[in-house]
């Protein structure tokens, strides 16, 4: 089993080089693949020094910032052109404990197709939010869950699992979102092509080094794309 960790960047200089070596120590079957937007802070260039010490870190440096989804896009396109079994999305931040990297293992080994490191799976399992966040994201997920009818606790969670079987059959010329709408439609496709989740207790710690990338603009078109979603085909003919 190979997997590939997929790590958007944007201005992640002071926490790049702890979070790829707390992941590859982790388990040898790991790799990363960072994908940088030209972060001013010259993100990137931390990454290009790692590389020249370890086989499993990738890097895909962009012309911009382009965005989350697109992100994960190129990332899991990069990941099904070089052969790796399983995808997991993730942060840079710290956010996602590196540690319930082994959890996803256990899941995908037992046969799992798309696992879920869910906040609301057990309760409400988030650090060092303040009480409005902490509400907003709640019920921007119970929403999200009622409007899609994906039986997922956490739509919106970043931190997740996906068997490259499942991946192949989404078409993604059709997922158009960023942010909290990405996750949810990403949910959503691999739903509506007949995969389901599993989720595994995390708790989400928020970041501590950094500058938070959410905004209001995510976080209304979570709220209003999530009508369109049900109105697209996200399965993907095969030749």
């Amino acid at each position: 089993m190979h997997i590939l960790v997929i790590i958007p960047t944007y201005n992640e200089k002071s926490n790049i080089e702890l979070i790829i070596k707390s992941v590859l120590k982790l388990d040898e079957r790991l790799s990363i693949l960072v994908v940088d937007d030209n972060s001013p802070d010259e993100t990137y260039k931390i990454v290009e020094e790692l590389q020249k010490d370890s086989l499993r870190v990738f890097l895909l440096k962009r012309e911009g910032k382009l965005g989350l989804g697109s992100a994960y896009i190129e990332g899991f396109n990069y990941a099904l052109e070089n052969g790796f079994d399983f995808i997991v999305q993730m942060d840079a931040d710290f956010s996602h404990d590196p540690k319930y990297l082994l959890d996803f293992i256990k899941e995908a080994e037992e046969g799992a197709e798309i696992v879920i490191g869910s906040r609301y799976i057990r309760g409400i399992s988030v650090v060092n939010w303040s009480l409005k966040r902490l509400l907003l994201s709640y019920f921007a997920n119970l929403y999200a869950k009622i409007i899609t009818g994906v039986p997922v606790q956490d739509l919106t969670g970043g931190f997740k699992c996906i068997s490259k079987n499942a991946l192949k059959s989404v078409d993604f010329t059709k997922v158009k979102s960023n942010g909290y709408a990405f996750q949810i439609e990403l949910n959503y496709a691999l739903y509506s092509n007949g995969f389901r989740a599993k989720e595994i207790p995390i708790i989400f710690t928020d970041r501590e080094e950094g500058i938070s990338k959410m905004s209001k603009s995510i976080i209304l078109e979570a709220i209003y794309k999530v009508w369109t979603f049900r109105f697209k085909k996200y399965k993907l003919e095969q030749d």
